[in-house]
């Protein structure tokens, strides 16, 4: 019932800045944990950050926090992700994810994928060196 929109995916040069931007539509009531994960050619998908709808509490990688910053606009329901001194290692298909509560769960990068049941299409991040 959720449907999300990535957009912002760019190439750039290590060093660089990108901003993504996901757009959250339909019935977004029972939203609990949104977050960014990414997927490189022959590579899982990871979690990158996610913050929790209900107290706005944010949790990072270690890979990418200090770099990274998660936020949400209420007021446009979209989600950002702000990436910072970009590196090679960061290339990858970005998606955005959004979850309900789960009874004893969690909203962590350690959650996994799992626990989400709504995915953008994902926007395309390269980084040259």
């Amino acid at each position: 019932q959720v449907q999300l929109q990535e957009s912002g995916g760019d190439s750039v040069q290590a060093g660089g800045s990108l901003r993504l931007s996901c757009a959250a539509s339909g019935n977004t009531t029972s939203t609990y944990c949104m977050g960014w994960f990414r997927q490189a050619p022959g590579k899982d998908r990871e979690g990158v950050a996610v913050r929790s709808t209900r107290d706005g509490s944010t949790h990072y990688s270690g890979s990418v926090q200090g770099r990274f910053s998660i936020s949400q606009d209420a007021a446009k329901n979209t989600l950002y992700l702000q990436m910072n001194s970009l590196e090679p290692e960061d290339t990858a298909m970005y998606y955005c994810a959004a979850g309900p509560f789960l009874p004893y769960g969690s909203c962590t990068v350690a959650a996994g994928s799992g626990r989400y049941n709504a995915w953008g299409q994902g926007t395309q991040v390269t980084v040259s060196s």
